[in-house]
């Protein structure tokens, strides 16, 4: 229930360095971003957080509106945001830190690392390798567009799921095609990774803790489990217009249940700041090897030919340079979190609003992306 990036396909009309060779944001450049958030507030989107990095500015970081609307509690950079769909970087990151420890190969046929009971009823499982997971060229079904599971999560929106009930739905199912043959975004492939760790590590969501939020020192990230999501920390409240009147409705029990049952392709939670110290640590080699790092940009294509996804990463077209990154969203939640080789610079933008579903509210702002960017970094 999520991937709709808040961003989306984004241009560029700049050259040269980011903002400028000052040692901090430049004033005129912050008034700007703030504008454009503050704008987007009174078009009721509840709130919205930014951070950005670049060798010429260091870390500059704003919040607009409201972590909690009924209570009017401001955001602010401490509070937390779910990643959503960006945790499969975080989950590829797992994946290849075992690749080079050398608990795996990536071109292992999935069934090496599954119970052999579970590994039958995953179609597939002994033509699909790690690579094929981590790149999305499976052939797997998705999981969470399954009529039955969505409507069991409608009907117990409270209720946490393990794994293994989550990928009920795409069990002694037909693969959508033959593995490797093409590239098609399934959820399902990193919650299959997530259970390879498990095998490898015993409990893949303490191997996340340990080598990455504690190597980098992410004070404020988090992986929801079953057993820790209702533990007070400072996550913001999600919303989400559901009767369509541009009215946002607090969706925060679902959301919270919703990520926590999830693995893999979901789950983390994160300030705007720890998301971007992240990306920065995976691109300076503090957690994997650079050789390693590029075989994350080993690009699959679409049928149009177009660079999409590499292990964990995706590839984003800007017109006049490139990105990296990953976007996730969800029904209250939205983010995405992009590195640009080419200027040095990183840029974590975040909502507490739906980004699934079209709203009268997301209509109004569809340009929200655009004109952040712009502010950022026309001259």
């Amino acid at each position: 229930m999520k991937t709709v990036s808040i961003i989306g396909v984004l241009l560029f009309s700049f050259s040269g360095s980011l903002f400028s060779q000052e040692s901090s944001m430049p004033s005129a450049k912050a008034q700007a971003v703030q504008e454009v958030l503050k704008k987007h507030i009174e078009l009721g989107i509840p709130g919205l957080a930014i951070t950005v990095y670049s060798a010429q500015t260091g870390f500059w970081s704003h919040t607009e509106g409201w972590a909690n609307l009924e209570n009017k509690t401001p955001l602010t950079s401490e509070h937390l945001f779910y990643l959503q769909s960006t945790s499969k970087t975080y989950m590829a990151v797992a994946i290849l830190k075992l690749y080079e420890m050398g608990k795996l190969d990536l071109d292992d046929l999935i069934s090496k690392y599954l119970p052999p009971e579970r590994a039958k009823s995953i179609p597939g499982s002994n033509k699909i390798s790690i690579r094929m997971l981590l790149n999305h060229t499976s052939g797997l079904p998705e999981y969470n567009s399954d009529p039955i599971l969505v409507s069991r999560i409608l009907h117990h929106p409270l209720e946490t799921l393990s794994v293994w009930e989550l990928l009920q739905p795409i069990l002694n199912k037909e693969l959508e095609f033959e593995p490797g043959s093409r590239y098609r975004y399934r959820n399902t492939n990193y919650t299959l990774l997530s259970l390879i760790a498990d095998t490898l590590t015993g409990d893949h969501v303490a191997f996340v803790q340990k080598e990455i939020i504690e190597t980098l020192g992410l004070t404020g990230t988090r992986y929801l489990t079953r057993v820790n999501y209702q533990e007070p920390i400072p996550l913001v409240d999600a919303y989400w217009d559901v009767l369509l009147e541009s009215k946002p409705t607090k969706v925060s029990g679902i959301q919270r249940a919703n990520v926590a049952s999830m693995k893999g392709d979901d789950g983390l939670v994160a300030s705007t700041m720890d998301a971007v110290r992240f990306m920065k640590g995976l691109v300076e080699g503090k957690l994997l090897k650079p050789e390693t790092l590029e075989l994350m940009q080993q690009w699959v294509h679409d049928e149009e030919g177009k660079r999409k996804y590499g292990l964990g990463l995706a590839y984003y077209d800007l017109d006049m340079t490139y990105a990296i990154g990953h976007s996730g969203g969800g029904i209250g939640a939205g983010c995405v979190l992009l590195y640009l080789p080419e200027l040095q610079a990183i840029v974590f933008v975040a909502t507490n609003f739906n980004t699934m579903m079209e709203s009268p509210i997301r209509k109004k702002a569809e340009q929200l992306e655009m004109e952040v960017l712009l502010a950022l970094f026309s001259e």
